[in-house]
């Protein structure tokens, strides 16, 4: 079973810090009140907020950057 969005969103925080690219940073907010792939954001997707997420996360380096974003590519392939 995956983590809750909110929880991934919480450990992108933390590791990224004060540095979220300013363009990912709306999305990583958004995942904060998500919790799984269903959810919904206004009326974007849990799985289109996520995607535009890691489209601006770029900048964003690291093993937890990595292993995070292969965990969000995964979320995404089975929503």
């Amino acid at each position: 079973m995956s983590r809750p969005i909110s929880t991934i969103a919480a450990e992108i925080e933390k590791d990224w810090g004060g540095k979220v690219n300013y363009a990912a940073r709306p999305y990583l907010a958004a995942m904060h009140s998500l919790t799984t792939i269903k959810s919904t954001y206004g009326a974007d997707s849990a799985k289109s907020v996520l995607l535009y997420f890691l489209s601006n996360a770029s900048s964003w380096k690291g093993e937890t950057a990595k292993r995070v974003k292969e965990e969000i590519r995964t979320l995404c392939k089975g929503g």
